[in-house]
């Protein structure tokens, strides 16, 4: 099995084709980024992106920002999700990671608006997963696995860092066993959590080994069911982003950590831990 980096565009306003050089020396195969809003900017990165050979993982938003409108319906959303793959279609995506719904939902709505954007995909001939992400749906482990059973053919990217936080804790307790949703995990986003955010000060700092261990070892359990599914390319975007996830000094607002310089590092972790663990 092989693993493939992605890199996350969250955070970086730059043209596509300005960062691809930067991209691939540092060892990242492609990009991961939103889906741009309008058709005619999809076509004019789609020729970034197929002019350059370099894969794509789009995300869909649906329902409004990274936090969705309350009065949102499933419907609403439904309909935000037909926009954003009539204009991933021209992007041609390895796949569609969906960032949809919202965590004010119960399991069966969450499982209806799952089931609904799985079919639309499929009939657009793109593979879609759905991301585990505080104020969306799968927002917490628990209504995560009651929500798997009602999807039996839905595939996820797990981002555990929001599990975290929603927890208060690392999930490493003997009760905790997301088996169910490990055999269904088709894409990680690497980020490193805490018990009381969704993003440390910096993954190699002693002071998060923990959380850092926890991370890989959960990472490396998804590597696992992959290959007993029969994957030959795992993906990875290591995540580290703004937005209040990165820590930043009192007073000056000013960043603790540069964003490119983090992913770089976590990249290079898991390329190295990846080695290892094939051999």
């Amino acid at each position: 099995m092989k693993l493939e980096l992605f890199r996350t565009l969250w955070g970086d306003t730059r043209n596509w084709a300005d960062i691809i050089p930067e991209t691939r020396e540092a060892g990242f195969t492609g990009l991961e980024a939103r889906i741009p809003l309008t058709r005619a900017e999809a076509m004019e990165n789609a020729t970034v992106l197929q002019g350059n050979g370099v894969p794509y993982i789009a995300i869909a938003l649906t329902g409004g920002g990274i936090i969705p409108r309350q009065s949102a319906t499933i419907a609403d959303h439904i309909e935000d999700f037909r926009g954003c793959l009539d204009r991933a279609v021209v992007l041609k995506p390895r796949f569609v990671n969906v960032l949809g719904g919202n965590d004010r939902w119960d399991a069966s709505q969450q499982a209806e608006f799952i089931n609904t954007a799985h079919e639309l995909g499929k009939d657009a001939g793109i593979t879609c997963v759905f991301e585990t992400h505080r104020s969306r749906i799968l927002s917490s482990p628990w209504i995560t696995l009651d929500v798997l059973r009602q999807c039996p053919e839905a595939l996820f990217t797990a981002d555990i860092s929001h599990w975290i936080v929603v927890c208060e804790r690392l999930l490493d307790d003997p009760c905790d066993d997301f088996t169910p949703f490990i055999e269904r995990v088709h894409h990680l986003q690497a980020r490193v959590g805490y018990d009381q955010g969704p993003q440390v000060t910096h993954p190699g700092a002693p002071e998060y080994a923990a959380a850092l261990s926890f991370h890989q070892k959960f990472w490396q359990s998804v590597w696992e069911s992959q290959k007993r599914r029969g994957y030959t390319v795992t993906t990875m975007t290591p995540e580290f982003g703004p937005d209040g996830y990165l820590h930043t000094l009192p007073f000056t607002n000013a960043p603790v950590a540069d964003l490119w310089d983090l992913n770089r590092w976590i990249g290079a972790e898991q390329q190295h831990r990846f080695a290892l663990w094939t051999s």
